[in-house]
């Protein structure tokens, strides 16, 4: 909607992943550096770890547009809460391979060894790449450890990397795990960008799309947008993407410090008062630095007739009043972006019709 407004070729802050928007921070370089270094060994696990829109799942795609198509198959899964068992048969359909009900476990397993040692005869290696591994068991996670030991005489067959949010650290330095953790031969914690890097960040993906320049964004602007985000890129997406929108229909060329918040604090109200939004409202960009890497606690809002510990019902009311009065004030907000882009939208066609009239005259 804003493309056309500030000329750009595409949306450049799309939430889903595009490694076409790879951007490679100090960071993301040393994780692909990693990645890389596993792929050269051949053997054993990567552990890739990142808070949720860190950019692995980006990173990985990314990973993948390198590989030599002729020398390495690369399967991806991603996870939920499977059990042990359903894992290979994941694995073995993910590769191709059939996985009707009336197969058992160990015949997926023959199917499986022979498939790769199939590719193995043909000068190929397979690769598998689970995301969200975070969700994996002990059990299931151990029944990955045994699929690394299939074997071509002294070489592996199969390598895996493993993607995960930062409860997957914890999950590997359970006592169950040790087995597991002998294979890995690299970990690398993917964390967020810095100030730099987030202002390179916005400036490479507008970039991307035919940014001159238009909008511009003021230094205290890009402070405040990390500070919000706390660099973390689908946050930095989210919040700059709605400033956008905002810039579009206010017709805005030049973003300050006060717009980045106006935005931040209506996300907050909208999404409820998560952590990547915490410090949106904060007089000052150090402040909200601060407050959002400490995970500053906000207000929670009182359901009618509840009460919380220590409160009378006297002070429980006004509470509840203020979160309704907020959640009105956000279907306002709402209301009113969606009515003012509509309007917007309906004079850009009637000025196509009107310029169109007169060229045909």
């Amino acid at each position: 909607m804003y493309e056309s407004f500030y000329r750009f070729t595409g949306k450049p802050f799309q939430l889903s992943p595009d490694p076409e928007f790879f951007f490679g921070s100090r960071g993301h370089r040393r994780a692909m550096a990693y990645l890389e270094y596993g792929l050269h060994q051949a053997e054993g696990f990567i552990v890739v770890t990142g808070e949720v829109g860190a950019g692995k799942t980006t990173l990985v795609q990314q990973l993948l547009r390198r590989l030599p198509a002729n020398d390495i198959v690369p399967v991806q899964i991603v996870t939920t809460q499977l059990e042990a068992e359903d894992l290979v048969r994941i694995v073995a359909s993910s590769f191709g391979l059939p996985t009707d009900d009336t197969n058992d476990k160990s015949t997926l397993l023959i199917r499986l060894e022979q498939y790769l040692h199939k590719l193995h005869g043909e000068g190929k290696r397979a690769l598998l790449i689970v995301d969200e591994a975070q969700n994996l068991g002990a059990r299931t996670i151990e029944e990955l450890r045994m699929l690394s030991n299939f074997q071509a005489g002294t070489k592996a067959i199969l390598q895996s990397f493993l993607l995960g949010q930062p409860e997957l650290r914890d999950l590997m330095q359970r006592p169950e795990m040790r087995q597991l953790k002998q294979r890995i031969i690299a970990a690398y914690h993917l964390g967020p960008l810095d100030r730099a890097e987030t202002q390179q960040y916005i400036e490479f993906r507008l970039a991307h799309v035919g940014w001159e320049g238009d909008p511009a964004f003021a230094e205290s602007a890009f402070d405040r947008i990390f500070a919000v985000t706390q660099g973390i890129p689908r946050r930095i997406n989210t919040l700059v993407d709605r400033l956008l929108l905002a810039g579009f229909l206010g017709e805005k060329h030049r973003f300050e410090e006060s717009d980045v918040a106006e935005i931040a604090a209506e996300l907050k109200m909208e999404l409820g008062p998560q952590r990547q939004f915490a410090a949106a409202t904060a007089g000052d960009a150090d402040q909200a630095e601060t407050a959002g890497t400490a995970g500053a606690a906000l207000p929670r809002s009182i359901a009618p007739g509840a009460r919380q510990a220590g409160t009378t019902e006297d002070e429980t009311a006004p509470a509840s009043m203020s979160a309704l009065e907020e959640r009105v004030a956000l279907l306002e907000s709402t209301t009113g972006m969606i009515f003012a882009t509509l309007k917007k939208v309906l004079r850009i066609l009637r000025s196509r019709g009107t310029d169109h009239r007169r060229d045909a005259a």
